[in-house]
């Protein structure tokens, strides 16, 4: 069961991530202020929720959340600083983005850079452990699928309105008999010509 707070004497976002281990599209991040009395109990990690339970979740949270953002940086940027570089990227974009300003950042992992001297804590598997992480899960999961979907429009070979940009055997087939495209991270060194690189 998910915790309500890491803590109760300061103001926490939970903060998470969607996408970075895609082939393609986007990674985003949100940052989720919850009131002390949140509860929805289909709540949990976003890879743990049925996808239309996640919509149903996304709408709940956005209404009742203290303070909420979402966040991205594009695949160009993203070849540009790596991947790592580019998630801190869309954190620091989606904390910034808030009302409320948070007093202590919980985010889902084991690294992260330190965001306008707010102090933070790393959680592994925090998107399990903690509400504000789960919520912020969510909403990135479910804003970069929006996403996802929409470049699907552009180049429907790659099926990611399904896989959403992950390297699944449909996509990696895609990529073998029609190439890379312009929303493919071209620093992940993706061979269409050698798929043992994948």
């Amino acid at each position: 069961m998910l915790k309500t707070s890491y803590q109760t004497e300061l103001l926490e976002a939970g903060i998470d991530e969607a996408g970075r281990g895609c082939y393609a599209g986007p990674v985003f991040a949100a940052a989720v202020i919850l009131p002390a009395d949140f509860y929805h109990p289909l709540l949990n990690d976003s890879k743990q929720v049925k996808e239309k339970d996640r919509y149903e979740l996304r709408a709940f949270i956005q209404e009742n959340a203290i303070a909420w953002a979402v966040a991205s940086v594009e695949e160009a940027e993203i070849d540009r600083i790596n991947i790592l570089q580019a998630t801190w990227k869309a954190m620091h974009s989606s904390i910034q983005s808030l009302h409320t300003k948070p007093e202590l950042l919980l985010i889902d992992g084991n690294r992260f850079r330190s965001f306008s001297g707010i102090p933070h804590r790393c959680i592994i598997k925090g998107d399990a452990l903690y509400a504000s992480i789960a919520a912020a899960s969510i909403l990135a999961k479910t804003c970069r699928d929006d996403h996802m979907k929409l470049l699907h429009q552009s180049y429907p070979q790659y099926g990611w309105h399904q896989n959403k940009g992950y390297g699944t055997k449909v996509h990696r087939d895609a990529i073998l008999q029609h190439g890379l495209c312009e929303f493919h991270r071209k620093s992940f060194q993706i061979n269409a010509a050698s798929p043992s690189l994948f």
